[in-house]
């Protein structure tokens, strides 16, 4: 519901159109349809098994392997080793109790995750403006739609779930993924990605005030790792020169 209806809000904004498009255009589009709908679910489906800020924290792996795999600095997969072992924390340290399946889920979105920077980045080259964007949400709520319907049916339609899902849709979906597309336009990618490597905190953070879900100490300490991690991956050579 949150993807379908944010796609008339974004088609209204946007106006795109497909005159005058090649086939690498529409390819890209789909694509990055395709991996923002199956990034969505599979986030989802770990919130079934997992505390927000947990599985925000382990999707983080996908953008940070993502900066350490295009880098050739060593410090990088120092600090992509470090994020593993906050992940492994942040699950606690019975491992045991783990549900890996949900674990699972949230490093599947990640991955997801790293394919949406890619093809972010890909469709923004070939689309002006957010017409790239609201082509690849009618995709993926092409993807999303159906198993919403299978898994909810009528009562997607009762005015109550409406209203929330209209409002999800323009908080979850309009203004972050518009605002992700022109930030990048603007602003210098390793101030992005220090910004991105808040996600974790902001995860726990709201998962404590809105769904009173309470981390422990040696959770929090994973994701102060992975957090660090993010920081490390994304400083460039010029950032530390500005610094010094």
């Amino acid at each position: 519901m949150r993807l379908l209806l944010a796609v008339p809000i974004l088609l209204l904004i946007a106006r795109p159109g497909l005159r005058g498009r090649t086939k690498k255009d529409l390819l890209a589009v789909v694509a990055f349809g395709i991996v923002l709908g199956l990034m969505n679910l599979s986030f989802y489906l770990s919130l079934e098994r997992l505390p927000l800020g947990v599985a925000v924290t382990i999707e983080f792996i996908g953008p940070l392997g993502l900066a350490a795999a295009m880098s050739r600095r060593r410090r990088d997969l120092i600090a992509v080793a470090a994020a593993a072992a906050g992940v492994v924390l942040v699950n606690g340290h019975d491992l045991s109790k783990v549900d890996w399946i949900g674990v699972g889920f949230a490093a599947l979105a990640g991955v997801f995750w790293a394919g949406y920077i890619l093809l972010s980045a890909e469709t923004g080259r070939r689309f002006a403006q957010l017409d790239g964007l609201a082509l690849a949400m009618v995709v993926s709520s092409l993807i999303t739609a159906p198993i919403g319907v299978a898994t909810a049916g009528a009562d997607l339609l009762h005015w109550h779930h409406l209203a929330l899902g209209a409002a999800i849709a323009i908080l979850s979906s309009v203004l972050p993924y518009s605002l992700e597309t022109l930030a990048l336009r603007r602003m210098n990618p390793a101030v992005f990605g220090i910004l991105m490597s808040l996600e974790p905190a902001v995860g726990a953070l709201a998962g404590l005030l809105v769904l009173s879900q309470r981390l422990s100490a040696v959770q929090i300490a994973g994701m102060v790792c992975v957090v660090a991690a993010s920081i490390t991956v994304t400083r460039t050579p010029r950032s530390e020169q500005r610094d010094l």
